[in-house]
């Protein structure tokens, strides 16, 4: 019986809890004073710093940054039609990442104590040593779903036996027509909250690691 030449796509996915949560938060205030204002924002987001460095010092916290304080007016109308009087506002920016939740979730209580401060974005992700291990073993079980396929087809048609003949990204095997996409995505999660409202849910969803190749076998 003559070879036969395979293709097949092989896939896998991983679930994994995050271990890294990168929280975005600013301070803001407002009002007629230009200056007033600027002073109750920098007022606002001064115990956040302290703490921050604090955490860093302890290893609940890897690396963070404040931005400087950014000021703009407007003039607000009325139903009526009238301009108001100038109304200044500033705001500063903190972004933090967190290796202990227990840490995070102590910190952003601090935070949610004071109206003018709010969490913007927290975005969950895995360690750079996990996630490189993780997308390994993804890999690996993609190929391994590849081969597997090609071995059940092979059987379906009287061979014993697979050869691989190629394996690439998917998209990239010698004559396929397919664009070439991504062979491994992390979706992390996100989340958005206001820390001055109803307080923030620090309960992220697991992050999803998947892997796809494409193989050719010969059937023997």
């Amino acid at each position: 019986m003559a070879d036969i030449l395979i293709s097949v796509r092989g896939e896998a996915e991983r679930r994994v809890s995050p271990e890294v949560a990168i929280v975005s938060a600013a301070a803001s205030a407002d009002g007629p004073e230009r200056t007033a204002v600027v002073s109750r924002a920098t007022a606002t987001i001064a115990p956040l710093r302290t703490r921050l460095e604090q955490l860093t010092r302890a290893g609940a916290v890897s690396n963070w940054s404040s931005g400087s304080v950014s000021t703009w007016s407007d003039r607000p109308w009325t139903p009526e039609g009238n301009q108001l009087a100038p109304v200044h506002h500033a705001s500063i920016d903190l972004v933090a990442t967190f290796d202990d939740f227990v840490a995070l979730a102590e910190w952003v209580s601090l935070l949610s104590d004071d109206e003018g401060m709010r969490v913007s974005h927290v975005d969950w992700q895995l360690s750079p040593a996990t996630r490189a291990t993780i997308e390994r073993e993804v890999a690996t079980s993609a190929v391994g779903v590849a081969v597997a396929r090609a071995s059940v087809y092979a059987t379906a048609l009287g061979h014993g036996t697979v050869e691989p003949v190629e394996i690439a990204d998917v998209g990239l095997l010698s004559g396929a027509d397919t664009p070439p996409a991504s062979p491994m995505f992390a979706r992390s999660a996100t989340m958005s909250a206001d820390a001055s409202s109803a307080g923030l849910e620090l309960r992220p969803a697991e992050i999803v690691v998947t892997a796809a190749v494409e193989a050719r076998f010969r059937a023997r």
